[in-house]
């Protein structure tokens, strides 16, 4: 089914970047305008300048942050402050970092996969996306030829045949080792061996790949393999620009953590707040409780967690209370959801939220999205932003477990967009597969 390569990637000269961490940057679609500018500041080298430069005021067709980006690539290549990999490698990756007080660590091996089509169920998504996210990585794949970074993609190890042969791999001199910054840290070890190379793509090549973070990317690079192949029609299926970079992670890793995008709202009349409650009752039982702060994180996920069957809790009607939600009638609330859908879709938290008490009884249209609702991925902090005035509501729920998302892929649905929150993200400027 899948088909997965080694590549001969490439990556930064180690002799002139002496610290990695200075160089690296984390994808584009966490990157916020003030952290923009503190990686720009960070080194000369960091690798934001190719995976988000900075827009400018007078940039035009001819000059704008992709023509720039080209250029920078250009000049690190002819500069040899980016080397290019002799033979294809398989780059086993070790991701570092904090959790909930412990060090974890989480393993992948960063490969190119062939591009395959969604119906072909080859390469399954799990959320939906948005176009101007998928515009924005298509520019900068036709300006750069090139994955920035990779597409966090999981696979069913359950016979550990893969993981078993990753450990078997001697530790050598890492290719890559970078410093502890923000509590992450990565070293990265090249496969070359052919041998273990085969063993390996020949354990993946049955199976199914499941996209846990980078749909935007992946579609984007789709639309660019159809592009290039129309302006080559000659060309073979094995040329670069039929595969793109992914970072692969067993289901069961024990560093896969995923996050709950909680709710965030605002702009919502008074009127429809007002009567927000009543409204709520028709569809859920309602448990006020008392808030304890400032342990609000540890009493949501121990009620989340529980027994008790609330499986979502509201804050911002009283600011001294949360509100526990226990849904009366899921097949009820199941048929107000968009009848294409799977049954598993529609008992997820996450759609409940988002059809019931978003649309249905907030009101809020797909038009006031971009300014009325944001994404928090921790419990407090949307606590802490209802109480400071700055949204009207938190819609707080359990994070979608690893089986969950394989499950609602293999009916052939997309859960909603911003479901699910892979922590931590993996970053750009490890490594970099040309697609030419």
């Amino acid at each position: 089914m899948a088909d997965i390569r080694p590549f001969p990637g490439l990556h930064y000269n180690e002799s002139l970047i002496k610290d990695w961490s200075t160089a690296i940057c984390p994808p584009y679609d966490i990157i916020s305008p003030q952290h923009l500018q503190e990686l720009y500041l960070r080194s000369q080298y960091n690798f934001i300048r190719l995976e988000f430069g900075r827009e400018l005021p007078q940039d035009t067709p001819a000059d704008n942050r992709y023509t720039r980006s080209a250029a920078t690539m250009e000049d690190w290549l002819k500069q040899g402050v980016l080397l290019t990999d002799p033979v294809p490698t398989f780059y086993l990756h070790d991701h570092y970092f904090r959790y909930q007080g412990g060090d974890c660590r989480r393993r992948s091996l960063v490969a190119r996969v062939r591009l395959e089509q969604w119906d072909k169920m080859v390469i399954r998504p799990h959320e939906g996306t948005l176009t101007v996210a998928r515009g924005d990585r298509l520019s900068l794949l036709w300006a750069l030829q090139v994955n920035t970074s990779p597409i966090l993609a999981l696979f069913e190890d359950r016979e550990q045949q893969i993981c078993s042969l990753l450990a078997d791999q001697e530790p050598g001199k890492p290719l890559i080792s970078s410093k502890t910054v923000d509590g992450e840290s990565h070293i990265v070890q090249a496969i070359t061996d052919g041998e273990m190379i085969n063993r390996i793509s020949r354990s993946l090549a049955g199976q199914s790949l499941y996209i846990a973070d980078g749909h935007h990317r992946y579609e984007s690079a789709l639309t660019y393999q159809l592009e290039k192949g129309t302006n080559a029609p000659s060309a073979s299926e094995d040329e670069a620009f039929n595969f793109v970079m992914m970072e692969l992670v067993d289901f069961g890793d024990p560093g896969l953590v995923v996050l709950a995008p909680h709710r965030l709202v605002r702009g919502i009349p008074k009127s429809i707040l007002d009567g927000l409650m009543v409204k709520l009752e028709a569809f859920f039982e309602i448990e006020k409780l008392p808030l304890n702060l400032p342990d609000v994180g540890q009493q949501v996920d121990d009620l989340l967690g529980g027994t008790n069957e609330i499986s979502i809790i509201l804050f911002g009607p009283a600011k001294n209370y949360l509100f526990g939600l226990r849904l009366r009638d899921p097949d009820a609330a199941g048929q107000l959801m968009p009848s294409f859908h799977s049954e598993l879709y529609k008992k997820l938290d996450v759609s409940i939220i988002d059809h019931i008490i978003l649309e249905k009884l907030l009101e809020l249209t797909s038009e006031k999205e971009e300014t009325g609702l944001t994404y928090s991925y921790d419990i407090t902090e949307a606590v802490g932003r209802v109480l400071d005035q700055e949204y009207q509501l938190a819609l707080l729920f359990r994070q979608v477990k690893p089986e969950g998302i394989k499950a609602v892929a293999d009916a052939g649905d997309k859960m909603p967009r911003k479901s699910t929150y892979f922590y931590p993200k993996a970053p750009s400027g490890l490594v970099i597969n040309r697609l030419v």
